[in-house]
């Protein structure tokens, strides 16, 4: 690897990326086909995945496609994984985005609310990632998983009641590095990524509160909240052969927020 190309190019190959329709889902698929990769953007909203994909084909010059997907659905991943084959071959790069942050008080938080947290946060990625991976140990081909958890995943939250979205990016941390020793043998990487505070579609409501703001900036180093478009390198990074070495580890992108 001695060119810039050689070390980040994603030229020839396919991810998949879901919660693809908005926030940090977007930025990482444009990051994907920034680099060259085909994309399948997955996403329950699957109405703004037909624009997307087009864009990124048109802007990037790489083939792209939107599958409306329930990650929480079997039935739903089934479909995703064969549509992104016959369209665009077998998938080797995976981004498990998705996600809901549910929020109340864990002395009265219902069990239907826990519950969601969990199958969206936790055994969702986890149900894509066995099918992704099942696909190319059967083709004997190596892959990329980047599972995306959260600061949440690592501290406690002292401005939200998060205990079913901690608990689940906690667990969604853990089972990165069990995952990336089983498939170490067969040359799947499996990394995460821990975002701090960065405004999108989902929590703008949150931080738009003065208050809240000024929480979140006190408490990250750098004093500021971060933008989506700051998490492109990493994925690159992760899915690219400059992380060919990289396994099992959480890379936070949040300012400095985890540090002290």
């Amino acid at each position: 690897m001695n060119s810039l190309g050689e070390l980040f190019s994603l030229r020839g190959h396919v991810a998949i990326v879901t919660g693809a329709s908005s926030g940090l889902g977007v930025e990482c698929a444009r990051a994907l086909a920034i680099a060259g990769a085909d994309v399948a953007l997955a996403a329950r909203r699957g109405d703004r995945l037909g624009p997307l994909a087009r864009e990124f084909a048109e802007s990037y010059g790489v083939r792209a496609i939107g599958v409306a997907t329930d990650i929480t659905a079997d039935a739903d991943l089934d479909r995703l994984v064969a549509a992104v084959e016959a369209q665009l071959g077998v998938a080797d790069i995976l981004v498990n985005n998705a996600g809901i942050s549910p929020t109340g008080r864990a002395e009265t938080l219902p069990r239907a609310t826990w519950d969601s947290g969990i199958a969206t946060n936790l055994t969702a990625p986890m149900m894509l990632a066995q099918r992704f991976a099942r696909r190319l140990i059967e083709t004997r081909q190596p892959g990329r998983v980047i599972n995306m958890s959260s600061i949440y995943g690592l501290v406690a939250s002292s401005i939200y009641r998060l205990s079913a979205y901690n608990a689940s990016k906690a667990g969604l941390i853990n089972l990165t590095r069990q995952l990336a020793i089983e498939w170490a043998p067969y040359g799947i990487l499996v990394n995460a990524i821990a975002p701090g505070w960065i405004p999108t579609e989902a929590t703008e409501g949150g931080m738009a509160k003065p208050q809240n703001r000024e929480r979140m900036e006190r408490a990250t180093p750098l004093g500021r909240l971060g933008r989506p478009d700051e998490l492109r390198g990493t994925i690159i990074y992760l899915a690219s052969a400059a992380s060919s070495y990289v396994t099992g580890t959480v890379l936070s992108v949040d300012g400095g927020y985890v540090s002290w």
